[in-house]
């Protein structure tokens, strides 16, 4: 009985500490370890006879950023004040803008470039 014991004591504190590593990891995702931190999503849509341009912008830090500002290159410029701690945008660029990097930057030595990507293609979709 005193064996039995011990290996169902074993096993339940062996559980116990796979629920902590992997609730510390869970943890981890879902709350902001930076005050001050941005996701930035440059994304090309091609239709047959346009392309369409959307950037979206999520504030993923903790404080709120401040003095936003996206730069779509060839002098295309968009100011925003204040975007919240989790708010989300989605800008587009001017028709007429090549669409070929953005940069996000606001207050604090927050800066972001990138490249836009273009929208993977699947079957029976327009454009494909």
């Amino acid at each position: 009985m005193n064996q039995y014991t011990a290996v169902i004591g074993i096993g339940i504190g062996a559980i116990v500490v796979m629920g902590i590593i992997f609730g510390a990891d869970v943890l981890k995702l879902s709350v902001s370890s930076k005050s001050y931190d941005i996701f930035v999503d440059p994304l090309l849509d091609e239709q047959g006879m346009f392309t369409m341009g959307r950037v979206t912008i999520q504030n993923t830090g903790s404080e709120a950023l401040t003095n936003l500002r996206v730069n779509f290159g060839a002098g295309d410029v968009l100011e925003f004040g204040t975007l919240k701690a989790g708010q989300k945008i989605i800008v587009s660029p001017p028709p007429e803008n090549p669409m070929e990097f953005v940069m996000v930057s606001a207050d604090n030595d927050v800066f972001v470039s990138k490249a836009y990507r273009e929208m993977p293609k699947m079957v029976g979709m327009m454009g494909s």
